[in-house]
């Protein structure tokens, strides 16, 4: 896996700490070099006290850079995925053929981006307030098959309901990148 190129895009305040540190740590010890981005360069915060450093904000991240972009979630989810710029991100990468991630609410944004579109997912389920629904139903509305699983793979979209399935999220990843 040396020499392949992940970006992992968190909420500058906000994301969710496990769904960050496990496949970032995982992809790490796989040889897998890991770029932070979020709206703004600079400090993010997780939820339960982790940190990452953004050294790309989103209008800076590019598809032909890297091999997979993995969306982080958390309750910081809407900040990011309100930016016009993070659903380029999703469609670029799935244009491109890459590796297009997200774990928990952070699938909402690939679904808002319109690239679960006749694809197998899942979500972390819960009222998503802005959507005006569930976080479930809004995938369905914008035309993915919600599975209810807690990792689900359909060709090189990867998602994931939430913390306790970080790791196998991670190990997905990185076998859809073999």
């Amino acid at each position: 896996m040396a020499g392949k190129k992940i970006v992992m895009i968190v909420a500058q305040d906000g994301f969710r700490d496990e769904e960050f540190t496990v496949p970032r740590d995982y992809f790490a010890s796989k040889g897998i070099n890991v770029t932070v981005a979020s709206v703004r360069k600079g400090a993010c915060r997780g939820v339960m006290g982790a940190t990452a450093n953004a050294t790309l904000s989103l209008n800076e991240v590019k598809a032909a850079n890297f091999d997979a972009v993995v969306f982080v979630g958390g309750p910081g989810t809407p900040t990011v995925r309100k930016e016009n710029e993070s659903l380029r991100i999703a469609r670029e990468f799935s244009s491109a053929g890459k590796v297009v991630s997200a774990i928990c609410w952070a699938s909402t944004i690939l679904a808002k981006a319109g690239v679960l579109e006749g694809k197998n997912a899942t979500v972390w389920y819960g009222d998503d307030p802005e959507m005006g629904m569930s976080t479930g139903d809004y995938l369905e509305r914008m035309g993915a098959h919600y599975t209810k699983e807690g990792v689900t793979v359909d060709g090189k979209f990867i998602t994931a309901d939430g913390p306790r399935n970080a790791k196998r999220f991670a190990e997905e990843i990185v076998k859809a990148l073999g």
